[in-house]
């Protein structure tokens, strides 16, 4: 089994984290340009909050951050369910409670381990 790089590990917490952070109408752009649903920025942030704890024990993340990730997580999980679905519109980006929540953790944990939370979003490529 080959071993993940810890600098890929990390650039995918900060990529997922980047995007979480951006202002809902970049959002919306960043969605549209790849074609991608609103979902994808809570699965983006899943897989690489699963690395979280990895990036902790190797030193490039600090352990102050993982309340604050977990706490987006938490967010996303009560987001989720069908009776849930309209805030996963675009528009709920604009205003969801669960989307700021999430923003305003996203964008401290940005500011905290890099001193900046805005940066261009990812490019992301899509397979189908």
């Amino acid at each position: 089994m080959a071993t993940i790089d810890p600098s890929f590990r990390q650039r995918l917490l900060v990529q997922s984290l980047t995007a979480l952070a951006a202002d809902p109408s970049v959002q919306v752009a960043w969605l549209k340009g790849h074609g991608v649903p609103t979902e994808e920025i809570a699965l983006d942030f899943d897989n690489a909050f699963g690395v979280a704890k990895q990036l902790i024990e190797e030193g490039r993340l600090s352990p102050e951050a993982l309340p604050d990730l977990r706490d987006i997580d938490k967010v996303f999980s009560e987001m989720s369910g069908e009776r849930n679905a309209s805030r996963w519109a675009e528009d709920a980006l604009y205003g969801d409670e669960g989307w700021i929540k999430a923003r305003k953790l996203a964008r401290r944990i940005l500011m905290t381990e890099r001193g900046e939370w805005r940066a261009p979003l990812p490019d992301i490529c899509i397979i189908r």
